[in-house]
Parts: C-alpha cells; sequence; structure tokens
C-alpha cells in the first residue's frame, strides 16, 4: 500500500493494470483560458528573475500535434511528453541528451538507508507555477497516483518494486520497497511531482493546461497549431530557463517545417526528412543520433498462422533491411541486431540476427505448412514508415507472400490491433523516452501491460512467462554482470520469438540555427529539449 501521509492507498491488484499508450483524451481547441487553483499550498508567484534567464524567444517547428494532455501519469503523445521536459521536475530526472541522472526536485541523489529503504530530501524553496511551494505530502500523492488502479497510468509497470512512500516530514520522502532494486534511484525519475491542489480539484483541467514545478510553465496549448510556454521566474532549480518564453509550432507537414527553418521563423525543428537532411548543410546545423526508437513488426499471437514462430522468422528473414535504410531512410537507420541499439550501453547482439535471406525464409514458411500465405500489413502513416512500407511489400511479395498495405492514423489503427483486428503490424515505437535502462525499455512490450494482453496477445504462453520471470529475478540482482546476462537472456528470447520485434534501428534527424541557440543539443529520442538552452 502506498502511504498519503497517514493514510494507505490500496495496491492490491495493480500489477493486472493496462497502461495503454493511447488512450489519453486528445485535447480540443485552445486551452489557453483555462485556469486551476491553488495547489497544496497557498502562495503567489514571484517575480524575479531565474537565474541564468534572458528576454530572448525560442522557437521551435514540432511534427507532431498534440494528440494526449499533459498530465504525466497518462501523457503519451510525442508532444506533450517533449513539452514536460520542460513543465515538470521529479525527485530524479534524466539529461534528455546524454540520459545521465541527475536531482531534480531531490536536494540530491536519493540516499539509501537499507536495502528495501530510501529516502529523499525536496529541494528547498521549490514552488509550483502557481507560486505554492512543493512539499512531501505533494510527492507521496504524485506516486499514490500512479499506483491507483483507477488512473490507468502509463507508468505503473515500471515499479513493481515499490510497496510504500511516505512523508517523513514537510520536506522527506521515505520510500520503502518491496524487494531491494539496485535501479531505484534513476527508475523514480518516470513519476513527476504534480501538485496534489491542483489535480485534486480539476484533473481534466490540469491535463489540459498543466502546473508543474519547471523552469517553463504552459501559457497557452492549440492541438494543431502552437503551444506557448513563459519563464517560470520562481524555479530554483539545477536547469533555469535561458530565454523569456518559448513557442512551439506544431507543422506536421515537412516541407512547412524545413521552410520555417530556412526563413528563420523558427530556430530548430525535429524530424528532419531524410530526404531534406542534405539539403540543409550550409543553410543550419544538422545531426542524426542513433536511437533505440525503431520500426517493430508485431505479429498477433492469438491468429494462425502468426502464433508459429517460423512464420514470424520468415516474414524477418524475407526483409532487406539495408535496402530499407538505403534507399527509404538515407542511411539514417541501422538493421536491428539486437532489441537494443548498438550504442546502448548494455548492448548484446542476439543470438538470432535476421539477415535478408528470401530462401530461408522460403523455407521456414513451408515447414510451418504456410506455403501461399496471405497478409494486410497494418502501419501506421508517419511520414518515415510510409517510405519504407512499400519496401516491406516488395520484400514479401518476393517470397510468395501477398501482401497488402492498410496505411492509416495511429489511433485508428491501433483501434483494430486493440481489437485484435488483424495479423501483423509494422510502427515506430521509443519507450526511451520514459527512461533508458534495459528493464525499463524491456518492461515496456514485454512485461505486465497493454501490448502482452490487448495487442500481440502471447500473455500467459510459456515464452511469455518465461520473459517475466527473467525480468522478475535481475530486478533482484545486485551484481551488475549477473543483472546483464539475465538481460541478455531475454533479449535472445525475444529476438527468436519475433512476436514484437525491431526490424530496423533509427537515426534521428535534428537541424537547429546555432548562431540563434545556445547550449543546444540533439536528442537520442523523439523530440527537442530547451533546457539550458538561450536565444540569440
Amino acid at each position: 500500500m502506498l502511504e498519503r501521509t497517514s493514510k494507505e492507498v490500496d495496491r492490491r491488484g495493480f500489477l493486472r493494470l493496462v497502461g495503454a499508450l493511447t488512450t489519453a483524451t486528445a485535447i480540443a481547441g485552445s486551452v489557453a483560458a483555462c485556469g486551476g487553483p491553488s495547489s497544496t499550498a497557498a502562495g503567489s508567484a514571484s517575480g524575479g528573475d531565474a537565474k541564468g534567464g534572458s528576454d530572448g524567444t525560442i522557437e521551435a517547428g514540432i511534427s507532431y500535434a498534440l494528440s494526449t494532455g499533459f498530465d504525466p501519469m497518462t501523457s503519451s503523445g510525442a508532444t506533450p511528453v517533449a513539452a514536460n521536459l520542460h513543465v515538470f521536475e521529479g525527485l530524479v530526472d534524466l539529461d534528455p541528451a546524454t540520459r545521465e541522472p541527475y536531482a531534480a526536485l531531490a536536494t540530491a541523489m536519493p540516499q539509501q538507508v537499507d536495502d528495501t529503504t530510501w529516502r529523499a530530501q525536496l529541494r528547498s524553496g521549490a514552488t509550483f507555477h502557481d507560486g505554492s511551494p512543493v512539499t512531501a505530502e505533494d510527492v507521496v500523492f504524485s506516486f499514490a497516483r500512479v499506483l491507483d488502479p483507477a488512473n490507468s497510468s502509463l507508468i505503473v509497470q515500471f515499479l513493481p518494486f515499490l510497496d510504500t512512500v511516505t512523508a517523513v516530514d514537510a520536506n522527506t520522502v521515505e520510500f520503502r520497497l518491496k524487494y531491494a532494486f539496485p535501479l531505484f534511484a534513476t527508475r523514480i525519475s518516470v513519476v513527476k511531482v504534480v501538485p496534489k491542489k491542483v489535480v485534486e480539484a480539476d484533473q481534466k483541467a490540469f491535463d489540459a493546461k498543466p502546473t508543474g514545478s519547471g523552469p517553463y510553465q504552459v501559457v497557452e496549448a492549440t492541438r494543431q497549431d502552437k503551444i506557448v510556454f513563459r519563464r517560470h521566474d520562481a524555479y530554483n532549480g539545477p536547469r533555469p530557463a535561458k530565454a523569456a518564453s518559448m513557442v512551439w509550432r506544431l507543422t506536421s507537414d515537412p516541407t512547412a517545417r524545413v521552410s520555417s527553418l530556412v526563413s528563420g521563423r523558427v530556430q530548430a525543428i525535429e524530424d528532419v526528412p531524410y530526404v531534406d537532411v542534405a539539403g540543409l548543410k550550409g543553410k543550419a546545423t544538422t545531426d542524426s543520433v542513433e536511437s533505440f526508437g525503431n520500426l517493430f513488426l508485431m505479429f498477433n499471437f492469438a491468429r494462425k498462422p502468426f502464433d508459429d514462430k517460423r512464420v514470424r522468422q520468415a516474414l524477418h528473414y524475407a526483409l532487406d533491411v539495408d535496402k530499407i535504410v538505403a534507399t527509404a531512410m538515407y542511411g539514417n537507420g541501422i538493421a536491428s541486431t539486437s532489441y537494443l541499439q548498438p550504442s546502448h550501453p548494455d548492448y548484446h547482439r542476439a543470438a538470432t540476427v535476421y539477415g535478408h535471406d528470401p530462401e530461408k525464409a522460403r523455407a521456414l514458411l513451408a515447414e510451418a505448412g504456410a506455403g501461399g500465405l496471405s497478409v494486410t500489413l497494418l502501419t501506421t502513416n508517419t511520414g518515415w514508415v510510409n517510405d519504407i512500407a512499400p519496401l516491406v511489400k516488395e520484400s514479401w511479395d518476393a517470397i510468395g507472400v501477398k501482401t497488402t498495405l492498410d496505411i492509416g492514423d495511429s489511433s485508428g489503427q491501433y483501434k483494430k490491433v486493440d481489437a485484435g483486428d488483424f495479423g501483423v503490424m509494422a510502427a515506430p515505437g521509443d519507450p526511451s523516452v520514459f527512461g533508458n535502462d534495459v528493464d525499463l525499455l524491456l518492461r515496456w512490450f514485454y512485461g505486465t501491460g497493454v501490448w502482452t494482453t490487448k495487442r500481440f496477445r502471447w500473455d500467459g504462453s510459456p515464452e511469455d512467462q518465461q520473459v517475466r520471470g527473467l525480468l522478475d529475478q535481475a530486478a533482484r540482482t545486485a551484481d551488475p554482470a549477473a543483472r546483464s546476462a539475465l538481460w541478455n537472456q531475454v533479449i535472445d528470447l525475444v529476438a527468436e520469438q519475433a512476436v514484437l520485434y525491431p526490424v530496423v534501428h533509427r537515426k534521428l534527424p535534428t537541424a537547429w540555427n546555432d548562431k540563434k541557440l545556445t547550449g543546444f543539443a540533439p536528442l537520442p529520442t523523439t523530440g527537442l529539449s530547451f533546457l539550458g538552452v538561450s536565444a540569440a
């Protein structure tokens, strides 16, 4: 049970929670006029300058509309998740570029009292955007709501080790664990601290126009137009706003996004179309960062013949991934040789690597009795995925698998998936926006949650139970080498089974004007970060 000061929150059965990736409510229209009450303790906003602040405005071109709200407990859209990097803080946060942990709302990294007890001290003088102080009660509330099954949090599956959280005093929080978890100090970065009073008063208003303690606050958000931020002048943490304001222009049209950078309307853009990367050289600084973000194939384990791993493997072996990378991605990708990208610190080359082998693909299909197979490939209309889909069809047609493409918007396609109305899907995935450790990256798709139960539907299978058992064993293992060996077993298993497995890991192209922005760095995840960035 998670304690809210003296009260307890029932957690029985929370691991049954389905954390839905696409269930957050879409924002409709401008929320500039939405307000909210003061948070846990009353206060007024400070008018002082944030350290390092300037009067400049940062303008950015963002590739996705606001597909979900901002509430960090449930937000899954690429744009609000990136915005939340600037709006909210955890006790610990991960640097968006390096992925290294640092104390954010905590004065220092959490201190271990014993094997299953940790404590964190709140930063003195930290305030929410409404001017009220951040208290231990707000921290306890933030963890309690994440763990409450009624709230359908995306984050709960990352916290199976957590037993109780209590406020020792107004500025100290104590965590008791169900078992020793060596990754605790970094893992709690998945929970962002929210103001209890504001959320309890009107969660929908909070979701539309959030109140956090981060260096920037949202003052306007329009679903397909823009997000406007202003500096939180009372912010006293380690990553102060170095611009007075930001305007994120939501520009899904890639040509318009590139034009806005070249014309000087914006100073940085994400998701540069692969075809435009070379052409921007000399006009802007560009960089393509290797990432976990990938295109995966996902099979419906509950539908024949996709319950046979030989069929799944055959469709992987059929793919000419080198051609996909060279032709559709202009070299901005890496054929997957593992669940992890090669630059990941815990990279392990999987025992099964799917090179282009049409003969082996045909032999596996024949062995499985799946000759003459016809498939409908469900895929999303994301620009770079659209470029890849015809090459997947070409590869499968070449081995005698008659392939039909079904391309549509993400929300509509996942409705089909969640209803079981699909055989195979190709889609982008990147849980590294939540964290970078192997346990988290594996649990997103293979832990207890929506993916195993409602999407690829192998929940309860012997292989599913083996994966979960190995993940749980690794989570309890203190020795790093032994823990890595267990993770490697999981990687080998999910590669062999290929029920959801990467085809290619992306390089993420970003472009910016280095004469207008100081301190900017591209990210290995979807989105942009302007923490510590100043505008000329």
